[in-house]
């Protein structure tokens, strides 16, 4: 990978996990179950996304 490549996953990671920590403070504010659970789904989805980019380094 070249060093823009790599400062590109870099970005994406430190995004993912930026999504990961709004979504977890969203989860505990929102009283609603139905809207906790789909703010729990994105949660995960960047939580799935940080690792398939993980797994490229």
């Amino acid at each position: 990978m070249t060093t823009k490549e790599l400062l590109y996953v870099e970005d994406v990671l430190g995004h993912e996990q930026y999504f990961q920590t709004k979504c977890k403070e969203a989860m505990n504010q929102v009283q609603d179950a139905e809207l906790k659970s789909c703010i729990e789904q994105m949660s995960q989805k960047h939580q799935q996304i940080f690792q398939n980019f993980y797994g490229l380094l």
